[in-house]
């Protein structure tokens, strides 16, 4: 699965300290993000990344692009809903494109967790599959 990594400034802590605590679930998967955004997961978690560039300088499009084109399969876009963005008609773009192409996007923690347990629920089924 394509799964992208997006989050705002304020944000950026609180994903790295997500993707760090399921590690070993990204680990199975293919990893894109934007630029910041990308560079620091990598550097905390050694997860290879597909960095794009900085979201205000177009990653959230590069991202919404491979949305529309169905190269990405899932979306952790941690929002900052108390900070006014520069992009935020990307930002808007880009949820839109969830909507539209129905690709599963996480803006918060509690829907993070929901979609990650998803993720380690599916592997489970495949193992057992196997058996």
């Amino acid at each position: 699965m394509n799964i992208a990594l997006i989050a705002h400034d304020e944000k950026k802590s609180e994903l790295i300290s997500f993707a760090e605590e399921h590690k070993e679930a990204f680990a199975k998967h293919t990893l894109f993000a934007t630029g910041t955004t990308g560079k620091r997961v990598h550097e905390q978690t050694g997860l290879p990344i597909h960095c794009f560039k900085s979201g205000p300088l177009g990653g959230d499009q590069e991202i919404g692009a491979g949305i529309a084109r169905k190269e990405i399969d899932l979306v952790f876009f941690f929002r900052d809903p108390l900070t006014v963005q520069p992009h935020e008609p990307d930002v808007s773009a880009l949820v839109r494109l969830c909507d539209v192409y129905t690709v599963p996007l996480a803006t918060n923690i509690g829907t993070a967790r929901i979609l990650v347990d998803s993720l380690n629920e599916e592997e489970i089924g495949e193992k057992a599959g196997e058996a």
